[in-house]
């Protein structure tokens, strides 16, 4: 995949400490609200992560929870790499594998707050309400020009890069967004009171 010039925000001293594969090796549910606040880049690209939700291969909602398939395959891998899939033959999503090799759990990235390359978020999206440009799965990869190239990348390494977040965010919890099985686990995490959230809490 070629990859695109790194723009001069890439290291920008208002990031937070880079988040290793090793940060990923925990319960999904540990990791999920710990996104919160981080921040994701693609080729310097990205902004505040705001909104995610949680999938544990244990429940039906999950796209691991009948083993693994060549889709699936990057989930049932060791934690810290990319998990891209298409959403209804029309948008890519992008998940942060989580665990030991094998669990197979992962954390869907729903919202962003753009921080970094807005103008290309804006060319990219076809749009220039900010609000708009990362509040969704299928929005924010697009913004972030991410697709199945994607897929297995390491989340430490170039063109994706992440931060920790400088500071402990409030986070709010609910039910999961756009699922019919195990719709009622509170997995769904995000900033409160963000502007940039997919939905409401």
């Amino acid at each position: 995949m070629a990859k695109s010039r790194i723009s001069r925000n890439y290291a920008a001293p208002d990031l937070g400490k880079p988040l290793r594969r090793a940060f990923f090796g925990r319960s999904v549910h540990e990791v999920a609200p710990d996104l919160i606040g981080a921040t994701l880049l693609v080729n310097g690209v990205g902004g505040i992560i705001v909104e995610v939700e949680a999938y544990h291969h244990t429940e039906p909602a999950a796209h691991s929870y009948r083993g693994p398939t060549p889709r699936n395959q990057v989930m049932f891998g060791p934690p810290g790499f990319a998990y891209v899939y298409r959403s209804y033959g029309i948008h890519w999503c992008i998940n942060f594998v989580c665990e030991k090799a094998g669990s197979a759990s992962a954390v869907l990235i729903r919202a962003l707050e753009p921080t970094h390359g807005i103008a290309a978020m804006r060319r990219r999206r076809h749009l220039d309400d900010e609000r708009a440009l990362c509040s969704g799965p299928g929005k924010l990869t697009e913004a972030l020009g991410i697709t199945s190239a994607h897929n297995g990348l390491a989340l430490d390494a170039p063109p994706m890069a992440l931060y920790a977040r400088v500071e402990k965010p409030e986070i709010v919890a609910g039910v999961r967004i756009g699922i019919t099985k195990a719709a009622a686990l509170p997995w769904r995490y995000g900033l409160k009171a963000s502007k940039f959230l997919s939905k409401p809490f």
